[in-house]
């Protein structure tokens, strides 16, 4: 599953719509950060195809995955141009498969790249 995720955030670098194509089931539900949340396969790539056409990601690092049973945790850092903004957040992603290998639910999490220490270090 590991390979499968690394996969896919390669994807969104390299703009490669055939690997997303391949490795998300027909009736994905996929929830982003921030809110919007697309059903099914064509809704992705339409999300996916309008994205690129503004921005671009710039890197996409996993830090740690965690796999159990037919999920997959994985902690990343990410950081894309979008509409002439360059912007980096750390986040984690939660992937269940379906029983093909495919991903049927994705969701996203982001947290503030940028840490302080109000009480010192």
């Amino acid at each position: 599953m590991t390979e499968i995720i690394q996969k896919y955030f390669q994807a969104w670098i390299e703009v490669d719509l055939r690997t997303v194509k391949e490795i998300f089931s027909d009736d994905i539900i996929y929830s982003e950060c921030y809110g919007p949340e697309y059903h099914g396969l064509p809704q992705m790539i339409q999300w996916f195809e309008e994205w690129n056409n503004k921005g671009r990601v710039l890197e996409w690092t996993i830090k740690q995955t965690i796999e159990h049973n037919k999920t997959i945790i994985a902690e990343w850092y990410f950081k894309c141009n979008y509409e002439g903004n360059t912007d980096g957040f750390d986040g984690v992603t939660i992937a269940d498969f379906d029983n093909n290998g495919k991903i049927v639910f994705l969701r996203e999490f982001q947290s503030k790249a940028e840490h302080y220490y109000p009480y010192g270090e």
